[in-house]
């Protein structure tokens, strides 16, 4: 018999989680899955429930959670033999890895996805020793973010990181940066460096409109000057997909990136607290299948 499990986060999506867990064991019942359910209560138990289910060759993982929740489910499929393919109802803020593969944000629509045939392979990149689907950020900006509250994000959603964002670029300073990717360098002042992999971050889906969830390349973006006469013109260009050709932006793509400073500089992995530099970037091209509306 196939074998699923199901990992859910129950703090997530306003407390939702629990009476969704329901829903998707039926449906993968009605699949002839045998189905395990894992709740999480601390730090990392996503990702030690995910690499029970690598080991144990599941066939399906399904994360029911945000993009917390996603990003330590994936990282139980680092350097494993079998990685079963994914599930995702998304629950958080901003879910960003659903909106780059089109799956549902309502969750009962998600959840009926789950019946889909059609698996998609997508990339992962790696941040030293761990997994990331979306985003990894780095700069003052970026830990501000790292300090948006639970409760903001419950309130707010996506606009409790707009709104931390904006804040932080009112008293922004930059830090010197040291930027090496496929054999080229950049060196200077930025108040923040992203490399995105899908087109999705932080619930703008145009800032990154050439990315495509398997292209096996980093989207990268160094902000060179974010005065305040300068915001709104950079999130206009941000909402209509164009932030690459703004003129205090450097944008390029790559398959391997370093990021290094002589200054102390953390950084946000998947609208997460991550670790500060020096850190260094690869992708993992259609490294993991998932599972995703069929086309109209």
């Amino acid at each position: 018999m196939k074998q699923a499990m199901i990992i859910m986060n129950p703090s997530s999506g306003k407390e939702n989680a629990l009476k969704h867990v329901s829903s998707v064991k039926d449906i993968l019942l009605d699949q002839g899955y045998e189905v395990t359910v894992k709740e999480t209560e601390k730090e990392r138990d996503a990702t030690n429930f995910c690499v029970t289910a690598c080991e144990q060759s599941c066939d399906l993982v399904v994360s029911i959670g945000g993009d917390g929740t996603l990003h330590e489910t994936i990282n139980g499929f680092i350097d494993q033999d079998h990685r079963p393919k994914l599930g995702i109802v998304p629950l958080g803020t901003v879910n960003d890895f659903a909106r780059a593969l089109q799956i549902p944000l309502q969750p009962e629509k998600a959840i009926q996805t789950l019946t889909s045939s059609r698996v998609q392979t997508v990339d992962m990149g790696r941040l030293n020793d761990q997994l990331f689907v979306n985003v990894v950020a780095a700069g003052s900006i970026a830990e501000s973010l790292s300090s948006v509250t639970s409760e903001d994000k419950s309130k707010l959603g996506a606009f409790a990181y707009l709104k931390e964002g904006i804040k932080e670029l009112m008293s922004s300073h930059a830090h010197p940066l040291h930027i090496r990717y496929d054999g080229q360098t950049w060196e200077g002042e930025s108040p923040l460096f992203l490399a995105a992999l899908t087109n999705s971050v932080g619930g703008f889906e145009k800032l990154a409109p050439d990315a495509a969830v398997d292209d096996g390349l980093l989207h990268c973006f160094i902000i060179k000057d974010l005065h305040l006469f300068n915001t709104l013109t950079a999130s206009l260009s941000l909402l209509f997909g164009s932030l690459k050709n703004h003129k205090d932006v450097i944008y390029f793509t790559a398959k391997h990136v370093s990021v290094s400073s002589a200054e102390a500089v953390r950084t946000n992995v998947d609208g997460e607290e991550g670790p500060p530099l020096p850190i260094n970037l690869s992708t993992m091209p259609r490294h993991i299948e998932v599972i995703v509306p069929e086309e109209d």
